[in-house]
């Protein structure tokens, strides 16, 4: 019985979405405006504000990546392919021996294969990654979903700045690099 109930419950709210939709003048006066009552944005010639901090497109910011593949061991879908090697930097300090940094040959991002879960971005140590709020990227051919660090680095102008911490906070406040 219960579940009868709910079922009408649910129809009930169904019922009446539909009529404020149908009739935003109310059941008084009963002329059907279905193009006043609609929220529909009539895409792609109106587009709509993604909310802030929205998972749209994954930006590179290829100075900070120091090629550790957190990201890529991390990502359930295995959509991330990076390649780097190793060369010499200058020391640190004057007299100092010469470092071993890791370069970045080849970062990747297979977005036929992303399911936007955001653990690369959390997990990466760096802040070598960012969501953007941007998700017109779609392709006419699945071949060209294959995001290259040269194209993911292009999104890296879209990347929104960190909302501010609550005041009394006693963590530092994030930058994004530009």
């Amino acid at each position: 019985m219960s579940q009868i109930s709910g079922i009408l419950k649910g129809l009930k709210v169904t019922f009446r979405t539909m009529v404020k939709t149908l009739f935003p003048g109310g059941l008084k006066n009963p002329v059907p405006k279905p193009s006043e009552g609609a929220l529909t944005v009539q895409y792609p010639h109106e587009k709509e504000a993604p909310p802030t901090r929205a998972r749209g497109v994954i930006a590179l910011h290829e100075g900070n990546c120091t090629a550790c593949m957190l990201c890529a061991r991390e990502c359930p879908d295995w959509c991330i392919y990076i390649e780097g090697h190793k060369e010499l930097a200058p020391p640190r300090r004057a007299g100092g021996q010469p470092r071993k940094v890791n370069a970045l040959d080849r970062f990747d991002i297979d977005y036929s294969l992303c399911m936007y879960c955001g653990i690369c971005v959390e997990v990466c140590p760096f802040d070598a990654l960012f969501w953007t709020p941007e998700y017109e990227f779609s392709e006419l051919r699945l071949a060209d979903l294959l995001h290259d660090k040269e194209r993911l680095s292009e999104w890296m102008h879209t990347v929104p700045d960190f909302e501010e911490y609550e005041a009394g906070s006693e963590q530092k406040q994030r930058k994004v690099p530009r």
